[in-house]
Formats: structure tokens, sequence, C-alpha cells
């Protein structure tokens, strides 16, 4: 089985314009991931230097309008590993602006999901080489740990729960 994270990359990699689906399936016009090359893409006319693994489209914050969220691979000032990270973004006066910039959540973000209800769901490995499929909420300024579906196990398991529960939702 192939991880989700490799599907969405080579996705992204073959398309050069893409719009999100939401978990319900319907598409969303409110924001456009464009990619000029290799590293450089553009959330409509928001300029993201990185390479992108993921995108996708929930109400993260709970305010009622949609949020992208863009998986990036890049640096951060405390982790100075390329790594892949969550970017979370909003619309302010009809502009794409950056909610939250984050550099981590608990393990090495593998992938993540946006499921109903302003949940975002994450698969993590540990340098130990095992895996975790949590879910995060945002609390205040940030994503605030919930609960794990399964911790500190195998790769299979681990990608097998994450696919199980996205697909189900």
């Amino acid at each position: 089985m192939m991880s989700l994270a490799i599907l969405a990359w080579g996705m992204l990699s073959v398309m050069s314009s893409l719009v999100p689906q939401r978990a319900q399936g319907t598409l969303l016009s409110d924001y456009t991931l464009h990619r000029t090359h290799d590293s450089l893409y553009y959330l409509n006319e928001w300029r993201l230097p990185y390479p992108v693994y993921q995108f996708c489209t929930g109400d993260v914050d709970g305010d009622g309008s949609e949020d992208a969220l863009v998986g990036v691979i890049k640096t951060t000032r405390y982790y100075k590993d390329r790594g892949r990270r969550l970017f979370i973004f909003r619309r302010v006066n009809g502009k794409v602006r950056p909610l939250w910039l984050g550099s981590k959540l608990a393990g090495q973000l593998q992938d993540f999901r946006y499921i109903n209800g302003g949940i975002v769901r994450s698969l993590e490995s540990w340098p130990d080489g095992r895996y975790s499929v949590a879910e995060w909420r945002w609390k205040d300024f940030g994503l605030s740990f919930q609960r794990y579906l399964v911790h500190q196990t195998d790769q299979s398991n681990a990608i097998s729960i994450f696919s199980d529960h996205f697909t189900a939702q």
C-alpha cells in the first residue's frame, strides 16, 4: 500500500493548479494552489517558496469560513533539518493571509487531513521508527493535541488507520 503523502506529492508534482476538495467531496473555489516549479507555489496570490506535499481546506478555527491547509517542506528557526510542516491560511478582506505557520506538531509530520468538525488529523513518525495518528483542534493560536487514534505502532498499521479514518468521514 502506498502512503497517502506519496500519492498527494505525485498528484501535486504533475498538476499546475489545484482546487482542493473538502472532506465531504465538494469542490471549493476560494483557494487555488498554483505550481510554478518544484519549489515555488502560489496559494491564490500568497507566495510559497517551498515544495508542497499536501493541500486541503476546512474550517479549522471554527469561524464559519474555509481555511486552507498547506503542507510544505522546509527548515525552521528551531528545526534546521528540512521537514514537513503545516501552514494554515485564512481569507481576510478577500486576500489570503497566514493563520498559523507551524514548525512542529508532536512527532515528525508525514501527512495530514482536515476532518469535519474542525479536526486536523496527522500521520507522524518518531525517531525509533514507530508511527502515530493524532487529532488536533484549533485553540487560541495554534493546534492543540486532542487524542491519538494509534500511538507508537508500525508504519503499515498507522497508514491504514490514517486512511480508513479519512475515508470514513
